[in-house]
Formats: C-alpha cells, sequence, structure tokens
C-alpha cells in the first residue's frame, strides 16, 4: 500500500562549520545584537537613537529567526518520493506543440515536460530507458496517455533524450525525486472506457455503462488526426475504487479501460 510522504525538509549544511541554517543563524545574530545593547546601557553617554535603532534590528532578527524554520510538509497521496512506476511511455510533439496543458501552460515539445495520467502536476521525476540505461528528469505537467498500455507521455526532448524518437515507445521506469510548486486539488479520478472518432458510437458505449457508475460523459478532444470522443465514468476518490471499476466494467463489457486523474 501507498504511503503519505512529505516533502523533503530544508536541511543544515554540514561540510563547513559556518555554514548554518536561516534560523540559526538568526538566532546569533539577535544574541549579538542583545549583547550590544547590554554594553550601551552601561555607558550613559551611548545615543538613545542608535541604542533604538539596535532595539528594532534586534527584534526583526528575533522574527527571521521564528519564520525561518522548516516550513511545513505537503503530502501528496499515494506517491511519495521514490515512488517507482514501469512500463511503456510514448511522445507527444509537432501537432500538440503550443496547445494548453493540464496545469494551464502552453506545450513546449522543446521542454523536459511528461504527461501522466494521476501523478500530481509539477511531479519531477526521472526516467530511464530499460533498453538503453539513459536517463532524463521531467516535470509532469500534462495529463495522457491516452491509450491502454502506456504509462508516459514524454515531450519531444525528452524523448530524444532517451533516444527513443525513431522506434516511438520504449520500456522505461519512472521515478519521482521531488515535487515543484505548492500542494493543489489533485481532483478526481475517472475510468476511460472507450475513444472514437464517430460521436454516435461514443454515445451509444455512454448508454450502457452510464446505469452502472455515475458521473457519466463523452468529453470531445480536437486531436492532431481530428475530434476524439472519450467516454468516461466515475468521480472516484482513490485509485483503488477507480481501478476496481476499469476492471469491473473490463471483465462484464469486454473493455480496456483506464484511470485518469481530471484536474480542476
Amino acid at each position: 500500500m501507498r504511503l503519505l510522504h512529505a516533502l523533503p525538509r530544508r536541511e543544515t549544511c554540514h561540510r563547513r562549520p559556518d555554514c548554518l541554517s536561516y534560523s540559526e543563524s538568526a538566532d546569533r545574530l539577535a544574541g549579538s545584537i542583545a549583547r550590544r545593547i547590554l554594553v550601551m546601557s552601561r555607558r550613559p553617554q551611548a545615543c538613545c537613537a542608535r541604542w533604538l535603532v539596535l532595539l528594532l534590528v534586534a527584534l526583526l532578527a528575533g522574527t527571521m529567526a521564528a519564520c525561518g524554520g522548516t516550513p511545513k510538509p505537503v503530502y501528496f497521496p499515494g506517491y511519495p518520493i521514490g515512488f517507482v512506476e514501469r512500463g511503456v511511455a510514448s511522445w507527444y510533439g509537432p501537432g500538440f506543440h503550443g496547445n494548453k496543458t493540464a496545469n494551464g501552460e502552453r506545450y513546449d515539445m522543446h521542454q523536459l515536460t511528461a504527461a501522466h495520467r494521476t501523478l500530481p502536476l509539477g511531479s519531477i521525476a526521472v526516467v530511464r530507458s530499460l533498453s538503453t540505461d539513459r536517463q532524463v528528469t521531467i516535470r509532469i505537467n500534462d495529463r495522457g496517455p491516452f491509450a491502454r498500455g502506456r504509462v508516459l507521455d514524454l515531450s519531444l526532448a525528452g524523448a530524444q533524450a532517451l533516444g527513443m524518437t525513431g522506434a516511438g515507445t520504449d520500456q522505461i521506469e519512472l521515478r519521482v525525486v521531488g515535487y515543484q510548486g505548492r500542494a493543489a486539488d489533485m481532483g478526481v479520478l475517472r475510468v476511460q472506457v472507450g475513444a472514437f472518432s464517430d460521436q454516435q458510437n461514443a454515445l451509444n458505449l455512454l448508454e450502457r455503462v452510464k446505469h452502472l457508475y455515475p458521473g457519466g460523459r463523452v468529453q470531445t478532444v480536437d486531436l492532431p488526426e481530428g475530434k476524439r470522443y472519450r467516454v468516461q465514468i466515475g468521480q472516484f476518490s482513490t485509485e483503488a475504487q477507480a481501478e476496481a471499476a476499469a476492471a469491473h466494467l473490463d471483465s462484464i463489457l469486454g473493455l480496456q479501460s483506464f484511470v485518469f486523474r481530471d484536474d480542476p
């Protein structure tokens, strides 16, 4: 079972004795200023204005120390640092260049990004080719691949780094190494049960499955090869629930379903 995991804490450098954390430095500064104020208080001729300035600086340093501690951890259910997944990766390029991604960015095929169906947007992962052992670090900023049997859609730059542009797909290992940005509402999980170029075929399938699970819909998307009509069901809060629904639909209707995250 996957566990909740926090982002790594900011650590103090241990390589040099003079390399202090933010809060340690502030504490020392506050202590030094306090000692100077004590000495000055014993000298009647000391300037009152100067004493007040030093007092204000000491108060500011104390505030810095209070705010400079370890930041609150950010939790992502089910995806700890070190989460590993293996499977088939593909890549997408010119036909999608400039399109809006799931996190609101414009897709740039020359950047090291990728699409994943369920990982939190902003996840940083090292992707290693199991056939060549080449690896690349990418950031998840989109959803996909919307094809059964694949776990990752790399940008053109990511595919080039792994040397897989010619073959189009490759067996890879993905390892989560960090997160970028703030925690956000990760949205609900849905199950895609089919995709069609004919809208009526999509509506027919929706009619067959909508009585089994709530939240059925047909999503229309524009792809380089034309419009596609995706049949999707459910609004699940956990992957276990969504995977169980996908397996159930596959068994009774002979479908090839998969789970993806529908971001807000």
